[in-house]
């Protein structure tokens, strides 16, 4: 079997792609897989990293204002199309799948005029316009949120599969990730983090919760404070006279042992894109979500609800948020060992296990054989 994946623009995108192409090749060692992601795009460089075999197009974002950047968008994304159908003569796939980002437009769309099986990927409670656009004209739509079948014109289309996660989440040992973390298996912990780069709101919010949280030895802190903002973070601490070096803190600039850190987490503190609220269902984690404000059609607002109705998360907007209204919530959550413990239930209960065999069976299923 050959198969062409694309993805691309945010990691969102990305390491979904990613992971279907692995688990293809997993189930099935005979089959080539090419990843077809934009030339620039952070693609370029996380995927032949990841050991697969990448070719680039040209591809770029339609502006939302109308400018003369609409026209040189068009001329570029039209370049993609001929660059994907040779591609498409060269490579000759039996299936072509795409999990979104612009890039993923003219695979998809070119692929399913020439008559190539394609599928879809929508990772959000809320479909991007690139995906909504496609799904007119793929065999399936394979989506994360049941949610999010509203949205598209053709329901009878959709398959609800879930997200792949990395398949340590939730499988790891609380007292062996204590160790590995150089913390203590039974003290209640709180997980911190905004993503690789950082959250600049969250973090200015979590300095003031760590006055607080100074009182209490008994509560544990890992927060991994990104790259882009973990020196001014130190040196605001260090300016307001907080001991951030404690045994029971944490404080890092990047979190390398994330499933170690959601085994030992009982409440997390994170944006809401669907990566990461797969990993906290997987892991089975109470969360508080703050959306981030300026993701593509607000999608992780419409993410975090999701969470939210179901009573696995609690949702401040990050407009709202401040230092003594997330000590609120945190202090009513991190004391009540029941109500984290339902919370993560509920969490649990979000996604079915087992979304990349889902994904594979219909990826088996809809590929020419």
């Amino acid at each position: 079997m050959r198969v062409i994946v694309s993805g691309g623009g945010t990691g969102g995108h990305i390491y979904p792609a990613m992971a279907i192409a692995k688990g293809l090749q997993e189930r099935f060692p005979d089959c080539q897989v090419l990843y077809v992601g934009t030339k620039e795009g952070m693609e370029a460089k996380l995927v032949p990293e990841n050991g697969l075999d990448f070719q680039g197009i040209s591809g770029r974002g339609l502006p939302r204002k109308l400018s003369i950047e609409i026209m040189k968008a068009a001329g570029t994304n039209l370049k993609a199309l001929w660059e994907t159908k040779k591609i498409l003569k060269e490579f000759k796939p039996d299936l072509v799948v795409g999990t979104g980002g612009y890039v993923s437009g003219p695979v998809v769309l070119t692929a399913a005029l020439f008559g190539f099986p394609t599928l879809l990927h929508e990772q959000n409670a809320f479909p991007g316009k690139t995906n909504k656009m496609l799904a007119r004209v793929v065999k399936k739509v394979m989506v994360t949120f049941p949610e999010s079948a509203k949205y598209f014109s053709s329901e009878q289309k959709i398959e609800v599969v879930g997200l792949p996660v990395r398949p340590e989440i939730g499988k790891l040992d609380r007292k062996e990730s204590a160790k590995v973390l150089e913390l203590e298996t039974g003290k209640t912990t709180l997980l911190i983090t905004g993503g690789s780069r950082g959250a600049l709101s969250i973090n200015k919010a979590v300095i003031y919760l760590l006055t607080k949280l100074k009182e209490y030895p008994d509560i544990q802190l890992i927060w991994a404070t990104g790259s882009a903002t973990y020196k001014a973070i130190i040196e605001e601490l260090e300016s307001q006279g907080i001991t951030w070096r404690q045994k029971n803190w944490k404080i890092v600039e990047y979190l390398t042992n994330m499933p170690e850190a959601l085994a030992l987490a009982d409440l997390c503190l994170c944006r809401a894109g669907a990566t990461t609220l797969a990993e906290l269902s997987a892991a089975g984690k109470a969360g508080i979500l703050v959306p981030y404000p300026y993701a593509a059609e607000n999608h992780q607002e419409y993410n975090a609800r999701v969470f939210e109705e179901k009573g696995a998360a609690q949702v401040i907007l990050d407009r709202e948020l401040t230092g003594p209204l997330l000590w609120q919530k945190v202090e009513k959550l991190i004391f009540n060992r029941f109500k984290l413990e339902e919370m993560g239930r509920r969490s649990a209960e979000v996604f079915k296990p087992g979304a990349l065999d889902r994904i594979l069976n219909i990826c088996q299923q809809t590929a020419w054989r």
